[in-house]
């Protein structure tokens, strides 16, 4: 059976052993396909050995191999990814340029350069191995008015652009296959050697089982009834709005003052997300809940009302799209890419107006017969176009008839 590569160098340490879903979409559409390309393929996942997602997925997987490799992270217990970013870089890259290995494929789960580059020195090697590289998030420009990135942070804002713009000359140049999380990122990967048939659309998808059932339970939770009234869930980071919703929240509240919003999510943000809310004190009106998975944060969203998405730059948000099988419609920016994510089911805002955006939340919260319209789209939207099975089994197909 022939052999296919995965390479996974880069990530946050996910520290969580018991972890068993996913909240990065990224990471979310790659186990995807490994469950459904392990059918057809001997998989061998180059990973760093805190990637629990890997182990606890596959470890028990008869066609899936799990290589890990050190990091300064895990020797030290702290996630000081920046800080051994060379390390990545070059081990255990430089191996695979001297032992490359017989893979038929091979894929770069992200587009950083400890990813990018063993797949480059493998296909250097070996030409005729087919490389899948994963291009799935626009860096902003850091000098750009609406960048997250201010302040003494512009200066990891322009390496984490300059450092993706040779990522991206490297999978333009050399990659097989380029895998976009939206249409509009199709276009800049079309070369001479590469026409559209190549730079596949991996939008992502939902596990639709778990809200189907409970929707057709007849115990749905009357709206009057639910303890939230919108629901945020994501990584408390600059790209997110974690930030930015706080200040909408405190628009909303001021209009609404009982209204109540639930946080689900971890990261970087969060000291300075705790200190906002009690800055704007909002202590009554928001609760962090943390990372949850699985039933815990679906009786989040059975308690839910709206899902919110404040993205100020994305690739499509797949964790607002998990809200809406639950019924919720959502509010988000009007930006690019949630354009062909969220054609229904999602109410757009002009992007970055905060004023705006509470004003929606509170239209939906208030005008039954918008809200009811709106969650119908929604429902309507995931269950024709983002079920899992579907999704992922058609990207393989293309990957495999065109290989």
């Amino acid at each position: 059976m022939e052999q296919l590569l995965y390479i996974h160098h880069y990530g946050d340490q996910h520290a969580t052993k018991d972890v068993r879903t996913i909240s990065d979409g990224g990471s979310n559409i790659h186990v995807h396909l490994i469950k459904r390309l392990e059918k057809k393929f001997i998989i061998i996942i180059s990973t760093y050995a805190e990637n629990f997602i890997s182990k606890n997925y596959f470890s028990r997987s008869k066609r899936v191999k799990i290589i890990e490799h050190f990091t300064l992270s895990g020797l030290f217990k702290r996630n000081i990814l920046f800080t051994e970013f060379a390390l990545r870089c070059l081990y255990p890259g430089l191996k695979y340029l001297f032992f490359p290995g017989k893979f038929t494929y091979i894929v770069s789960q992200t587009d950083f350069l400890p990813d990018v580059l063993p797949a480059l020195f493998i296909k250097l090697r070996r030409p005729r191995t087919i490389w899948v590289a994963s291009y799935f998030l626009e860096a902003p420009k850091p000098w750009d008015k609406n960048s997250p990135y201010k302040g003494l942070r512009w200066l990891i804002g322009l390496s984490y652009w300059l450092l993706q713009r040779l990522s991206y000359l490297i999978i333009k140049s050399r990659a097989d296959f380029v895998l976009v999380t939206s249409q509009p990122d199709v276009a800049r990967f079309i070369t001479g050697k590469r026409d559209q048939s190549k730079v596949l659309v991996a939008q992502g998808g939902v596990d639709v089982e778990p809200s189907k059932k409970y929707l057709r339970s007849g115990k749905v939770i009357p709206l009057n009834r639910r303890k939230y009234d919108a629901v945020f869930v994501g990584r408390f980071h600059y790209q997110k709005g974690v930030l930015e919703l706080l200040d909408i929240w405190k628009r909303v509240c001021e209009g609404m003052p009982s209204v109540r919003l639930a946080m689900i999510g971890s990261g970087p943000l969060g000291g300075e997300v705790r200190q906002k809310i009690d800055k704007l004190k909002l202590q009554k009106n928001v609760d962090l809940l943390g990372y949850l998975s699985g039933n815990d944060k679906f009786e989040i969203f059975k308690q839910s009302k709206v899902v919110v998405h404040p993205a100020t730059y994305d690739s499509g948000g797949m964790a607002a799209a998990e809200a809406l099988a639950w019924g919720l419609p959502g509010v988000a920016f009007n930006l690019e890419s949630l354009k062909t994510y969220y054609p229904r089911g999602v109410l757009k805002v002009k992007c970055f107006d905060n004023n705006e955006f509470a004003q929606v939340i509170c239209r939906l919260l208030k005008y039954k017969n918008l809200y009811y319209r709106m969650s119908k789209q929604a429902l309507d939207l995931i269950n024709e176009s983002w079920d899992w099975k579907v999704r992922s089994q058609q990207l393989i197909n293309q990957l495999t008839k065109s290989g």
